[in-house]
């Protein structure tokens, strides 16, 4: 691994000592060229790729621009599968702005601290998640792997470097398993791991937002391990190029008021956005809205301390695993520019940098249950076919009647949600695991996890989801 890693990082300066494939930027004197790399399939940096693309908002903030600097802005969207050859673009002073995940970050401020040119500055959060949670491992369906504790000696796919892989070596690491010896680790791209696990070359896939959804989604795999049972803060964020930046400080004030019109749009208009964000990275709408609905993934801009602290606290693991250039962490996060963009909108910063509420839950009545949606940690939605809004439940026992009532209607289902009993992880309903503990039927996502609780609750017992919803009152 530490071979694959020390390989990953030798490419991401060579391919940009060679330029890539990409033609160097030019500019006239009147016009400026804005290149963001971004990654359309990361679900969790959509507010600075793909629905940011979409809702076209940062070419509306620059053309508010050219009014003042008089100048005119071509923006130029590249899109990558993982946050390396971003990485490579920005070493290579061929990407302005990129968008990656806490792994690839550090990788990001290391390999181009070396060029001032080059050197980039982490500006703003995209979304996180407090305890690390939706970035997952998953095995094939019927897998007889039922723990992280099954996968030593086995092969497992992962993007060394990435936000998953670093989900990976935490959960080794809990597990007792040496990170570094005690898995054999396919450095693969997403869906090159997808199809290897679909093959049986490896036994375990790795991965960051959406890959783990979309195999469950599409019953190529089951839940094994969620980030959340680390405890642990993940996020992923915005890069700029401090040269840039500096030369173009009106740039990246657009970009970053056009990452908050894009948190705000996701926030108020989660279904409205997984439409477009589906359309966007070609992934299946009730995928994305596994992450970008209410309940899923934190999306706030603000760098907060323990996002911070816990990007310092992965310095280790990486380092661990291969060379890595030591990186001031404190030097690398600035919150000038996102400070100065929430002023300029006339909010207050700090209120949301304290906030450690999800800017986006579920809330309204049950129309089974006949009760407000207060809980968040039991709240669950229904998603029906043809509907123009989705519809909460305030329990999972409530979201369980109301699946039943839709299906004795003839209604075609999308998708539903609820919330993971063990870690409150937003998950889909039919692909959890089911516990009877009395009258009540709890979800979980792992079987790991169903197990825990049964081992605590005498008399409890798994059971199939369409026992469930029979079963459920």
């Amino acid at each position: 691994m530490k071979r694959t890693l020390a390989a990953l990082l030798t490419a991401v300066s060579a391919t940009a000592l060679a330029g890539c494939s990409l033609d160097s930027q030019t500019q006239s004197d009147d016009t400026v060229n804005v290149v963001v790399g971004y990654q359309s399939k990361t679900i969790n940096t959509v507010t600075a790729g793909t629905l940011l693309r979409a809702k076209g908002f940062l070419e509306q903030r620059l053309n508010d621009a050219s009014n003042t600097s008089g100048k005119k802005y071509n923006v130029q969207w590249q899109d990558y599968d993982t946050g390396a050859p971003i990485t490579a673009q920005m070493v290579a002073e061929k990407i302005d702005i990129g968008s990656m995940g806490d792994y690839p970050l550090l990788i990001n401020g290391s390999k181009t601290q070396a060029n001032e040119r080059a050197r980039t500055e982490f500006v703003s959060v995209t979304g996180y998640s407090p305890t690390g949670s939706l970035n997952m491992i998953v095995v094939p369906p019927n897998s007889p792997v039922r723990s992280v504790s099954d996968l030593a000696g086995k092969k497992v796919s992962a993007s060394v470097g990435s936000a998953g892989h670093g989900t990976l070596v935490r959960a080794l690491d809990n597990a007792g398993i040496d990170p570094k010896t005690g898995v054999e680790v396919l450095n693969q791209q997403p869906q090159v791991g997808a199809s290897a696990l679909e093959s049986g070359q490896v036994v375990a896939l790795s991965q960051f937002v959406a890959w783990p959804g979309l195999l469950v989604f599409q019953d190529k795999a089951q839940l094994l391990y969620d980030g959340a049972e680390g405890d642990y803060p993940t996020f992923h964020g915005v890069v700029v190029r401090r040269d840039y930046a500096t030369q173009h400080p009106e740039v990246l004030d657009a970009f970053l008021q056009a990452q908050l019109d894009a948190t705000d749009f996701l926030n108020q208009h989660p279904l409205e956005s997984a439409r477009l964000v589906a359309e966007g990275s070609g992934l299946p709408q009730e995928v994305v809205y596994l992450y970008n609905g209410p309940g899923g993934t934190s999306f706030d801009t603000t760098l907060k301390p323990s996002l911070i602290e816990a990007l310092k606290g992965d310095v280790p693991y990486l380092k661990s695993i291969g060379d890595f250039a030591d990186l001031n962490i404190d030097e690398f996060v600035d919150d000038t520019a996102i400070r100065k963009a929430f002023a300029e909108r006339g909010q207050d910063y700090d209120a949301a940098l304290n906030s450690t509420k999800n800017p986006s839950e579920l809330s309204g009545q049950d129309p089974v249950c006949n009760i407000a949606v207060t809980d968040p940690k039991l709240a669950g939605e229904l998603w029906i076919d043809g509907a123009d809004a989705t519809q909460p439940a305030a329990n999972p026992g409530c979201l369980l009647r109301a699946i039943r009532e839709a299906n004795g209607r003839g209604d075609q289902i999308r998708a539903a949600y609820v919330p993971d009993t063990e870690f409150g992880t937003r998950w889909f309903a039919d692909k959890s695991v089911w516990v009877k503990d009395g009258p009540n039927y709890l979800p979980f996502g792992t079987p790991a996890g169903a197990q825990r609780y049964i081992g605590a609750h005498p008399g409890a017992t798994v059971v199939e989801y369409q026992e469930a919803l029979v079963g459920a009152v």
